[in-house]
This record gives structure tokens, sequence and C-alpha cells, in this order.
């Protein structure tokens, strides 16, 4: 059933369980073959263990009570009577947890042996899942002693004086943490073509614990690393896999105790292998993030229905998980750049994709128009150079001359000196052609013939005067690509779309093809500070590059000193590395904005914790409060929803870069031009400290 997330007082903005997350345990504890009295102390303690982490979930490994290697011991009644005074050991003893156990132990039932996943909550036992493929090959001989799952009769247990749900085909539902849906299997379960976890995603679980025993050989914590990620991936699930360690038999083979969690492909914990002590590894799982992409993924619907009849099957067996009450602060790796690797042997990879991703895009166009000229307005800035280096890349594994790259900077009224300086440097060392039209004459015959006060000599430097230099740009570009036989190549950037900071129709908004309307500003000038720093240009055009990637970000409009950009965007807009993490977790996944608020917070509130990427000077890693993370939110959630639109549903066409998406209303994002904010703003100011928030607007 859909639930709204609870309300504002019931727990507090910082803590996780708030805002969709729900912090899972997966645990290795130290064992002794054969003895289920003393496994069973020693899962307690590391139950216990979790709950002051503050899980609401802690899986331990396969047959974790009475350990695994016991072999022909499983045929033992004495073994077996033991292992169940152990489970009643846990359940007798998880009155006073917190946590929601899941732990594994032989259960005999229907006149069979079957190896078993049972969750144990406050004393309640509520419900046993049994191992539906038994591996028996190499080392393996568990149809020796288990039964499959396909082999039981009955769909309920009479265990310990509990009737409790017995089968593959349960789903734990957390009824107080929205979104949480749990599902159990074990081992083997996983390895196989369509794993039980499959199905039960599918029918709605979004938690898939596989307790493990898994000894180890070379190698083979590589594969389950790539199990885990791969079906929590085409799960779109967050996967818990704990394996055997510590105590179990090495009479043939050795245990590593290898735990891991996976969220949709990514991994957010691991264990230490080979411990020397038990231990447990925690991570927050973003529910939101799960509950939105399958929402999203037509796909993942489309093969639900063909699965209906076996999804049917499922039961749904509700329960209070008990969510903590107090502050629970987010343990999760954040990216403050959301569309930067922080790690460096990602980045090289991914900068260069980057830039195949939109040279291949100009590629196309100009193969497609027969056309073998582009003509860039080269301001000095970020932009403009990003699309000159991409215009040749393109040109020069097209085999075009750079020359025919016809870069034009276009002085106007606010243009400084170091960025004129800039421009024409940069398509020297390009050896782009380079030209100069000074607009200046022709802005103010326009702000003459429209009657504007400036034009009288009056101090008036409104949207008017600013946009009248951004039309006569545009207005020459594209006479220019007229003239020459060319196509326009825009420079704006995806920040810029989503903020609406740009001059709609013959403006900066408009060209024949833009290759950078996909790239957030935070990422072109990581991607320059990239080309710089593994120095893929010769000295003199590295040096123009650094001192483009060092200048203020200014739209250059506004009178100034003359010498350096006065006029400043971030000013305006707003800081671009917070609102492009702003941008990411409103367009890529629909969050909430108290949600984003928090997630930023989290993020940047302290510039001593986290990764940075290295192409960040110490001098640029910055913080900020909840109150000025609010009040750029705000200004973000204004022009996004309400304010720009309209520039977006006529943008010109640019390829798709990331997985953040883009803003074309042919790709990732449709949406009215004339829609309120309303409901955004009201949901942050609701949601978020108040009084945080007039602090930042008295700012």
């Amino acid at each position: 059933m859909a639930q709204p997330r609870r309300k504002a007082s019931a727990l507090p903005f910082e803590s996780i369980y708030r805002h969709g997350f729900a912090r899972v345990a997966a645990a290795t504890p130290r064992v002794e073959v054969a003895s289920p009295a003393f496994n069973a102390t020693h899962t307690l303690e590391l139950a216990a263990r979790a709950g002051r982490e503050h899980a609401v979930l802690v899986v331990f490994p396969e047959l974790g009570l009475s350990a695994y290697s016991n072999e022909d011991l499983f045929q033992q009644d004495a073994l077996l009577d033991a292992s169940l005074e152990a489970l009643a050991t846990v359940v007798s003893s998880s009155r006073d947890l917190a946590p929601a156990i899941a732990v594994g132990l032989p259960i005999r039932a229907d006149d069979r042996l079957f190896n078993c996943a049972v969750l144990v909550h406050r004393g309640r036992i509520l419900g046993a899942t049994p191992k539906s493929y038994l591996p028996n090959y190499r080392e393996f001989y568990e149809k020796r002693h288990f039964a499959p799952a396909g082999q039981a009769v009955s769909r309920s247990l009479r265990l310990l004086g509990q009737d409790v749900p017995f089968g593959p085909d349960l789903l734990f539902v957390a009824r107080d943490l929205p979104g949480f849906t749990l599902h159990l299997e074990v081992c083997e379960d996983l390895w196989v073509p369509l794993p039980p976890s499959t199905l039960a995603a599918l029918a709605g679980a979004t938690v898939l614990a596989n307790l493990s025993a898994s000894d180890i050989t070379v190698g083979k914590a590589d594969y389950r690393r790539l199990l885990c990620a791969s079906q929590s991936a085409r799960c779109v699930a967050a996967c818990i896999y704990t394996g055997a360690g510590p105590g179990e038999s090495t009479t043939e083979v050795t245990w590593d105790g290898h735990a891991l969690v996976y969220e949709n492909g990514e991994r957010l914990a691991e264990s230490e292998r080979f411990p020397r002590q038990p231990g447990i590894v925690t991570a927050d799982i973003d529910l939101d993030h799960l509950r939105q992409e399958r929402m999203r993924l037509t796909s993942f619907g489309d093969n639900a229905q063909a699965h209906s009849a076996s999804l049917a099957e499922f039961r749904r067996i509700e329960f209070e998980i008990g969510v903590p009450a107090g502050r629970v602060l987010l343990q999760r790796r954040l990216e403050r750049f959301p569309y930067v690797p922080s790690d460096p042997s990602r980045r090289d990879a991914r900068c260069a994709e980057v830039y195949d991703i939109q040279v291949a895009g100009l590629m196309k166009r100009l193969s497609a128009t027969g056309l073998e000229k582009v003509v860039i307005g080269i301001s000095g800035g970020l932009d403009s150079t990003q699309a000159a280096l991409v215009a040749v890349r393109a040109f020069d594994r097209l085999g075009l001359p750079r020359r025919n790259i016809l870069g034009y900077t276009l002085p106007g009224l606010g243009t400084s000196r170091h960025t004129f300086d800039s421009a024409h440097a940069l398509m020297k060392v390009l050896g782009i052609a380079a030209g100069e039209i000074d607009i200046r004459a022709a802005s103010k015959l326009m702000l003459e013939r429209i009657g504007h006060p400036a034009a009288k000599g009056a101090s008036v430097y409104d949207v008017t005067y600013e946009n009248v230099q951004a039309g006569e740009r545009t207005s020459h570009l594209f006479r220019l690509a007229n003239l020459h036989g060319g196509l326009v190549l825009g420079t704006g950037d995806l920040s810029e779309l989503a903020l609406g900071f740009t001059t709609y129709g013959v403006g900066d908004h408009m060209s024949h093809y833009n290759v950078n309307a996909s790239v957030p500003k935070t990422l072109i000038r990581h991607l320059i500070r990239w080309l710089v720093q593994t120095k893929q240009f010769d000295a003199s055009t590295l040096a123009v590059l650094t001192r483009i990637v060092e200048t203020r970000i200014s739209p250059e409009l506004l009178p100034g000193s003359g010498e350096e950009p006065d006029q400043s965007s971030e000013a305006v807009v707003g800081p671009y590395e917070l609102q492009d993490f702003h941008l990411y977790y409103t367009s890529r996944f629909g969050y909430r904005p108290s949600k984003v608020a928090f997630l930023a917070h989290a993020a940047w509130g302290d510039r001593k914790s986290g990764d940075w990427p290295d192409t960040v000077p110490l001098a640029e890693r910055h913080e900020y409060d909840l109150g000025t993370v609010t009040h750029w939110l705000e200004v973000f959630l204004r022009r996004f929803f309400q304010g720009s639109q309209f520039k977006r549903s006529a943008m010109p066409n640019g390829p798709k870069v990331g997985s953040g998406g883009s803003l074309s209303p042919r790709g990732d994002w449709r949406a009215p031009s004339d829609s309120p904010a309303t409901v955004w703003l009201e949901e942050l100011r609701a949601n978020v400290a108040a009084g945080q928030a007039r602090k930042a607007r008295r700012r």
C-alpha cells in the first residue's frame, strides 16, 4: 500500500529513517562446528551490536546456528534438537533487541530436513525460507543431507510453539518503514540462472538477503561481487550477502567470512575477508532510490507481468520493524559532485568517455548535414572552451582542417580584458580560425532604438540591457554560419538550462547543435582540469586552459572595471556545485526537496569529511550549512520548476552524456512550461527547520 512519508515531527531531520533510508547489517560471527549454544551466544552479541548501530536488519550466514560444515552430523537428532534450542534462545533474547534477525539452521519438516533461513523479530518467528537449489557437485554434497524447497508439502510449520509461514515465497513487509520489503534466500539460490530473489523482486521485494556459507577458492570473491552487483542491478534492489567465516571446519575447504551489501549495482559495504574476529558491516540503503527506479523503468513492470502467475503465489507477512526514534546520521558515501567521479582509478576512463560521446554526436551531425564548418562564439569562459575542445577532436577524427572551426570573440559592454585575452589565446593555441566582432556599437544602437534609458547615459543595467548583448552575439553567429556554410555550435551547459540562466530564442539558448546540453558546469570545469592534470596538450595550451578554468564564472553583460570579470553568475543563481547537486537528485531521482537538502548538507556540511576529486584545489573545497543549502535549494526549485521550462521545451539538439540525464523534451525531461513550484517549495519549508531557512534568507 502506498504510504506518505511520516510527518516531519515524528523523526528528527538528522535521521536517515525520515528520508527513506534503512540501515542494514551483514554479520560474520565466530562459530564452532556442532555447537549451537555457542553459536547462538555469538549471534546474539553481533545482533546487539547491529542494534546499537541503529540497523533494522542483521543477516547471518547459512546454517550459522548449527555451523555449515557438519556434514553427516546433520543426520543426528542431537544436533538438530540443539539447533532448535539455539533458535529458541535467539527468539527469546530478540525481545530486547532492536533489529530483525535472519539466521540459518536445519529444520525438520514433512519427513525431510531443510536448510532454512529464519527471520526473527522481537520474540516472534516471522517466517522460515528453505533453500531451493542444493549444490551437489565438486566439494558440495548437500543433497546427501537436505531436501530442496520444492519437496516441501507444508506451507506453514509449528515451530517453538508458533505457527510460522514456510516456503521460498515469503515477503516480509515493514509497515512502519515504507519501501522496505525483505526476501530471504540461501547461498546457491543466488548462483542459478533464475534465483528465487529475482521473482521476489518482481513481486515487490526491495531488500534481498542471501545467507551463504560459500567456501573460498582463488578468485571466488570477485565472482561473488559480480553476482551481488548484477543481481542488485537487474532486480533494482539491495542485496545483502554474508558468508561463513571463522570456526567452520577446514577438513577439506577454507572459509573467508565475506560480507557484502549492494544497491542497484553499487557496492555500499564490504567486510574484511579472513577476519580474526567476528564483526558486522553496515550500509544505509536508499529505499526511495529503488522505488523511483522501479517506477521509471517500464520494462521492470513488463517483466513482472510476464511472470504474474508465479508472483501471485508470494505471501506478504506484515510487521512493525521498529524504526529508531533518535538522530541517525547518514553513513553512506555521497559524492559532492555526483556528475564527477572522485575515484582517480575511474576518472580517466570516465572523462575520456564524456569527450567521446560529445565528439561522436558532433561528427554525426556534421556528416548528416554535409557541412564541414562550425561557428563558435568564444568568450574565454568554461563552456565555449569545452565546445571548442570537442570541435577540435571531432574535426581531427573526421580529417577536417581545424581552420574550418570558425571561432569568434564578440566583446560587449561588460567584456573584461582578462576573458578577451583568454579567448584570443585559446583560438591561437588550438589552431582554429580566429575572428573578432565588437558588438558594443550594435548593442548601443539597439538600446537607443528601443528607447532604453542606458542609451541616454542612465545607469540602468536590467535584463533588457543584458539580453540585447546576448541577442547581438547569437544573431551574428547565425549570420556568420549562413555566410560560411557552417552550423552554429552551442556552448550553454546543463546547469544553465536547469536554472534558466540563458537568453531565450535569439540568445545563447539557441544554436544548430549543442554539445554541452547534457554536461553540467561542475563536470566541464573538471574535464578541463583533467586535461591539464594529465598533460594532454603542449605547455602553451595547458597554460591557457589553466587561466580559463581559474576565471570567475560570469556572463559579462554588465559594465565593470574592465580588467577582470566583475559580474558573478553564482551570486545570482547560487554556487554551481550546490545547484548541480540539487539538479541531480531532483531530476534523476525525483526526491522530495527536504531529502535533497538532507543529502546536500550531508555531502557539503563539512569540507574535511568524505572524498574530493583530486582536480579540486584546496582553496575551492567549500562547505555549506543547512541554512545556506536550503536558501539556494529554494532558488533552484523556483527557477527549475516554475521559471524556465519554456526554454528547455525549445532547446536545440544535443547528445545525452551522463546517467544524470538530459533536460531535452525529446529525451529525459518532459514538463509543462506553466507549472508553479508551489508543492516543492511547500514540502521544503514544511520539512526543513524553518529557523535555519530564515537564517539563510537574512544573509
